[in-house]
């Protein structure tokens, strides 16, 4: 997959990366069982990809409207330790995350799939949707990944992110060497 040079050039000034989750961690259901508690899938090629952009020293933080247990343990679980759920405004978690990391707005990027990302996406250097992301969104992005939401859309930005930095090759004979 051929990516646009303007994007390569935004990408070699990413140090972190924020995650929404309805929509881009998962494909945007969401499924309550009888018991009255909610259930999320995750992808496990999403969750590799964000390792791989770790041990590249790129910081993950995850934003997401919706406060779930399920978000706490895949966070958890991928050793993301800034999370930030059940959030209302997405524009404060921004601003929180990017003050802690001491990060400018060209040094983030950020996936989101809805106007309630707008915000973040807004200020981000590097703005992202999913393939299925919603039309008013992608006006605002810089990026639309070819692959849907909770599909392998983080997995296929944390490779373009990782390649335009020249270390997608280093990282996948970090693994191969284990």
């Amino acid at each position: 997959m051929e990516v646009p040079l303007e994007i390569v050039d935004r990408c070699l000034r990413v140090n972190a990366l924020i995650l929404d989750v309805d929509g881009v961690l998962t494909d945007g259901s969401i499924v309550i069982d009888a018991q009255g508690k909610e259930l999320k899938t995750f992808n496990v090629r999403d969750g590799q990809g964000v390792k791989m952009l770790q041990r590249a020293g790129v910081i993950v933080c995850i934003i997401s409207g919706r406060a779930s247990k399920a978000v706490e343990r895949r966070a958890a679980e991928l050793k993301i330790l800034d999370l930030f759920a059940g959030c209302e405004h997405k524009g404060w978690a921004y601003e929180q995350f990017k003050a802690k990391h001491q990060l400018v707005d060209d040094e983030i990027a950020c996936m989101g799939d809805d106007i309630a990302d707008l915000v973040m996406l807004k200020r981000a250097g590097l703005a992202i949707t999913v393939a299925d992301g919603d039309e008013l969104t992608r006006k605002h992005c810089h990026y639309v990944t070819v692959r849907p939401g909770g599909r392998g859309a983080v997995r296929e930005v944390c490779e373009i992110i990782l390649k335009a930095k020249g270390l997608l090759d280093q990282i996948v004979d970090e693994y191969a060497k284990v």
